[in-house]
């Protein structure tokens, strides 16, 4: 955030709140061209047009559910940021509000100030991984913000197995965007990811059925992912191995 009292402040309240790790998101700090929310009309907070009121009434279900829950909001953000109740459109939001002057140097005070364990998300070269690991970070995830920044960027799978070659002994590499199904995170820790982050996979179920939804698609991921390791002869995560895979 470009306040930096307000970066502060997130983390003394993150450690008064007993959060062991934490985590700086390297690749938003500047918004991606996301057409589909300029189209709709994406906004903070919330604000109901033509185009929604048609399918709120074809969908009863949903305006029900919008009117009996709370308005949404940015409540760590309450005593910070000042909405003044207008609407502020997702692409204003990252132009005014974030950072793009972020550099190494800031990321290293932060790392200082925390005090404990950090993590970068969003790295996909071996150079920032390495840079990562010469200033103190304990973990990086390698990320392309599931392709919603820089859609022409390779596919975090693609950098993964030569990061973790390069600096795997010296930091927990994991990984995340694009991870739809239990074969994917399969593939993800045979190349050598500690571990794997989900995002769409848990939001959609969440938007449609709420906690039921959630717990339904963590089911299926588990189901699918015990099922691949068994017919892959492997008996524990640590049993996967990168020679089991081919490129196409």
């Amino acid at each position: 955030h470009k306040d930096r009292g307000l970066n502060r402040a997130m983390m003394q309240r993150a450690k008064r709140a007993g959060v062991d790790v934490m985590m700086l998101t390297v690749d938003a700090i500047t918004g991606g061209n996301r057409e589909r929310d300029k189209r709709t009309g994406f906004s903070i907070p919330f604000r109901l047009k033509l185009a929604g009121i048609a399918q709120f009434a074809i969908k009863p279900a949903w305006a029900i559910n919008y009117a009996i829950h709370e308005p949404f909001k940015l409540p760590q953000l309450d005593e910070h940021v000042d909405m003044g109740g207008s609407t502020v459109s997702i692409g204003k939001y990252f132009s005014e509000m974030l950072d793009p002057t972020l550099s190494w140097d800031d990321v290293a005070e932060m790392i200082e100030e925390w005090g404990g364990p950090f993590c970068l998300k969003g790295v996909m070269s071996v150079e920032d991984v390495r840079r990562a690991a010469a200033i103190g970070c304990k973990g990086v995830i390698v990320s392309n913000h599931g392709g919603r920044q820089l859609d022409a960027t390779r596919a975090p799978f693609d950098q993964l197995g030569e990061i973790v070659d390069a600096v795997g002994d010296k930091l927990d590499v994991m990984m995340d965007s694009g991870i739809q199904r239990g074969t994917h995170i399969v593939k993800a820790l045979a190349m050598g990811a500690k571990a794997v982050g989900i995002g769409r996979a848990y939001l959609f179920p969440l938007a449609a059925a709420g906690q039921k939804g959630v717990e339904r698609m963590v089911e299926l991921l588990r189901d699918e992912l015990v099922r691949d390791m068994r017919l892959m002869g492997a008996a524990r995560v640590s049993d996967l191995r990168r020679e089991s895979l081919r490129a196409r």
